[in-house]
């Protein structure tokens, strides 16, 4: 996530890949799938973190569309193209919703280019999510994205790999003034307990990647600052608003929550 897009390399772990990986994807290599197979092996239950954390966007978006009629969204550190991308759940309700997705992995840009060649409601924009005032001055962002309407702000489990010295609560605020009156922020992010199993996933991530940071509940609740949070609040990914009850969460689908906050400036 560092200035430009950084060289391709297949040999060093990508975390867009490895999480293209888990969800059971195609566009990764041997090095994203021997991270991957760590959290198998090691830490079975763990898959299902990102199986959760994928189908709870889906339903913010849904609800951000459908409820709320947000009819634009930038989605920062989006990662690969994958089923029910936000564009294609948004545009299944409302056609014309525009979606600005944001990355600087090059094969995250690569296929999704690709996949949106024809769609003239969606871009793909290469940047550093870590610099969100020129993620939001861009003009690729401003020429689709209108701020004088409503906007979705979508910060799905990236927030987590953004180092506590490059200030992830800055970076949130910075988008959260940007946002207009009725606009949404979404986020979802890694949770510690204070326990061993987030401690353990922790130290795999940093190994592999240089980032991956566990925060407490308190810590990911104050990204929303006084926006309104929709109803349930900041709570595990299965517990935000289900399509069918989750019943007993295992004690990995406690490790990631997330939640969806509104503006009324």
């Amino acid at each position: 996530m560092d200035g430009d897009p950084p060289a391709f390399d297949p040999e060093v772990p990508s975390i867009a890949r490895t999480y293209d990986y888990l969800l059971g994807g195609k566009d990764n290599f041997p090095a994203d799938r021997a991270v991957g197979d760590i959290f198998k092996n090691r830490f079975p239950g763990a898959v299902q973190i990102a199986l959760d954390n994928r189908a709870c966007l889906i339903r913010a978006v849904r609800y951000m569309t459908e409820d709320l009629g947000i009819r634009q969204f930038i989605d920062f550190g989006s990662g690969l193209p994958t089923a029910d991308n936000v564009h294609q759940v948004a545009q299944r309700t409302a056609p014309d919703t525009a979606v600005v997705y944001v990355d600087n992995d090059p094969l995250v840009l690569a296929h999704g280019r690709a996949l949106l060649a024809e769609n003239p409601q969606t871009t793909v924009v290469a940047a550093d999510i870590r610099r969100p005032a020129q993620v939001l001055a861009a003009a690729e962002v401003r020429a689709l994205i209108d701020f004088s309407r409503p906007v979705g702000m979508i910060l799905s489990a990236i927030l987590h790999h953004v180092l506590a010295t490059e200030d992830p609560p800055g970076l949130v605020q910075t988008v959260r003034d940007a946002m207009p009156a009725g606009s949404c922020l979404f986020v979802s992010h890694f949770r510690t307990l204070g326990d061993e199993s987030s401690r353990e996933l922790e130290a795999v991530m940093i190994e592999a990647f240089g980032r991956g940071v566990w925060r407490s509940t308190e810590e990911i609740q104050a990204y929303f600052g006084d926006l309104r949070l929709v109803e349930p609040g900041v709570v595990p990914c299965a517990l935000w608003r289900p399509d069918e009850p989750p019943g007993e969460l295992t004690p990995w689908q406690q490790l990631i929550i997330a939640g969806l906050g509104t503006s009324s400036r």
